[in-house]
């Protein structure tokens, strides 16, 4: 008389058919391989190559980017030589919020090669002019004004973050529009940002992403608030 398997004997054959079938695929694309020409083979590593560029370069413009400090502009929450991680999700769905860290290009800035920014919409583009890490203090309808040293946001003073020093130039009251962001560094003395006439207020299409944590060295990583 005829008995059913066992589950577990079923599960076994199914488990030898597969391995069966998967040796066998494996055989083939070895053989496959083995007929490629010298040509087809490195064109292939080529394919491989460039497909990880690719997607190194989208992950970079629409999801990521690592950014290096540079100078002490914004000490001392962030330090010369630091790799920060700037985050552009964030901004794929709202816009920066006051007090945000943020990596951003200066309006009409361009590379030493002289290549300015190419605009695929509103809100992404690929622009290889210099990278600059600042906080926003003021977003879009805010009223600004630098007196006595000292920086107002809608009347309201906005303390020294790091209480290194003043703000070393006034200006007076500004409001800004309704695509206009206002960044400075948290070192307001050793700063070149919107306080500046050669820089003043950015566009939204201006800052690329949010910074998030310190990445290296290692030991001083951290979230940055």
């Amino acid at each position: 008389m005829q008995t059913d398997q066992k589950p577990a004997e079923k599960q076994q054959n199914i488990f030898a058919r597969y391995w069966a079938w998967h040796k066998k695929r494996a055989a083939i694309a070895k053989e496959k391989e083995k007929q490629k020409t010298i040509p087809q083979k490195i064109w292939g590593w080529v394919a491989v190559l460039l497909e990880a560029v690719v997607i190194a370069m989208l992950v970079r413009m629409f999801i990521l980017e690592p950014i290096r400090v540079d100078g002490e502009s914004m000490c001392n929450t962030l330090q010369d030589g630091e790799i920060v991680l700037a985050m552009k999700t964030p901004y794929w769905t709202q816009n920066p919020q006051r007090n945000d860290v943020v990596i951003c290009h200066y309006p009409g800035r361009v590379n030493e090669s002289g290549i300015g920014p190419i605009n695929f919409s509103a809100v992404f583009r690929l622009d290889f002019s210099t990278i600059f890490v600042k906080r926003v203090v003021g977003v879009p309808g805010d009223y600004l004004q630098i007196s006595g040293g000292h920086l107002y946001v809608n009347g309201e003073l906005v303390p020294d973050p790091e209480n290194m020093a003043t703000v070393p130039e006034d200006f007076n009251l500004i409001r800004l529009g309704e695509d206009e962001y206002f960044v400075v560094g948290d070192n307001r003395y050793w700063s070149h940002d919107s306080r500046a006439s050669d820089v003043g207020p950015i566009s939204r299409n201006d800052i690329l992403g949010k910074v998030t944590r310190v990445l290296l060295p290692l030991g001083n990583s951290r979230v940055v608030e």
